[in-house]
């Protein structure tokens, strides 16, 4: 059946892992829900924080909500605002990092089968 509901309502919770600094995540969407294919997660990075530079074998969607921020790719940097989509192709090196002086928050979708 539908559900309806906020996103900022779902409980944060903090990312534990190796290099992320200042992120919480927000699993709104995921196989708790029912959810087969796609996970839809909202993260918070706080001022000075990021996540890891990392890479891994699935794409993922990611939607700007709010704040300033920055993509760390391979050898660039690109900025990043609310409003801005940004697809990361498997196995690409990358990083999110708030760049501003508020929360940046950021609404990412991954596949529920990643391996």
């Amino acid at each position: 059946m539908a559900e309806r509901f906020r996103w900022a309502d779902v409980k944060a919770e903090p990312v534990e892992m190796e290099g992320a600094s200042g992120v919480r995540v927000r699993w709104l969407i995921d196989e708790r829900r029912g959810a087969r294919n796609f996970a839809m997660r909202v993260f918070e990075v706080a001022p000075g924080g990021h996540t890891p530079y990392h890479r891994h074998n699935y794409e993922h969607e990611v939607y700007v909500m709010q704040g300033k921020g920055a993509l760390g790719l391979e050898g660039d940097e690109r900025s990043l605002d609310p409003g801005d989509v940004v697809w990361v192709p498997p196995d690409e090196m990358h990083q999110f990092r708030n760049a501003g002086t508020e929360p940046f928050f950021f609404m990412c979708l991954v596949p529920i089968a990643r391996k």
